[in-house]
């Protein structure tokens, strides 16, 4: 299982419904399959953005990255260069202050996607990749809701992760995990 990942987003940045859109055509242009994770996943299986986003977090399989890459390079995103970037998940931001987290993934026999060494034991479970939601008024691939949930419970939550998940268990009949309740 992925577990929660700290953000390196910088401080500041503004990923917009526009944003995201265009991050989508961008992708569909090249052929290359995004699944939504984060916040905007969460907005994804809500139907409705609920709140500001710095970044948009996506998986992407690895297969698809270098043309993803290429299609984000010409509409002016470029690597950030965070640290602790890795080749599997690292930052990309535009000009105009849009920032993309790429989750790099490769599927398995199972259809697990693998993020990083597979030695490492990080992968979102094929059922975490089954969820579909709406972006604006377009469908989406994205993280399932007991899965955004379970992922949100394995690291200290904050606010944000708190409205997501009292959310998601509210919208979806999930338990609220220990840390969200009260």
């Amino acid at each position: 299982m992925v577990t929660g990942m700290p953000s390196s987003t910088p401080a500041g940045a503004r990923t917009s419904l526009g944003d995201v859109l265009r991050v989508l055509r961008l992708a569909d242009s090249v052929g290359a399959r995004l699944w939504i994770d984060g916040g905007w996943g969460v907005d994804a299986l809500l139907g409705a953005q609920t709140r500001e986003h710095g970044d948009l977090d996506v998986a992407v399989e690895g297969r698809h990255l270098e043309g993803l890459l290429e299609a984000l390079a010409r509409d002016g995103f470029a690597a950030v260069g965070e640290d602790g970037a890795t080749a599997w998940n690292f930052l990309l931001r535009h000009g105009e202050g849009a920032v993309v987290d790429l989750h790099v993934i490769v599927l398995d026999a199972d259809g697990n996607g693998v993020l990083g060494p597979p030695e490492d034991g990080n992968a979102y479970p094929a059922a975490a990749l089954a969820g579909r939601g709406t972006i604006g008024d377009r469908a989406v691939d994205c993280i399932a809701a007991e899965w955004a949930v379970r992922f949100r419970d394995a690291y200290p939550g904050d606010a944000g992760d708190r409205a997501d998940v009292l959310a998601l268990c509210g919208r979806f009949g999930l338990a609220v995990p220990e840390q969200y309740r009260g």
